[in-house]
């Protein structure tokens, strides 16, 4: 079975942004986002309206990342994990 490490409280994921090189914080699924019910929805469904080409083929999920000094705010793709 493959999952998304990350979602699944596995791993921490430390970045930093690409703007002030701070730390980034891990603010979950981009695809949560969307509107009020797409926290809901099935992943690989609302993949196909992520906007990223041929992301409901890849085991792949899509997160949102928050710089801590300047607000930047950045998607990033975590590659699923074999379990």
């Amino acid at each position: 079975m493959k999952a998304c490490a990350l979602c699944n409280g596995i791993i921490e994921h430390r970045g930093n942004c690409s703007k002030c090189g701070f730390d980034t914080m891990d603010q979950g699924r981009y695809y949560d986002y969307y509107d009020d019910y797409s926290a809901y929805m099935d992943i690989e469904q609302i993949k196909l309206a992520d906007g990223v080409p041929n992301s409901s083929c890849s085991d792949e999920c899509l997160h949102l990342f928050l710089c801590v000094n300047c607000g930047n705010e950045e998607g990033k793709t975590i590659q699923f994990t074999e379990f």
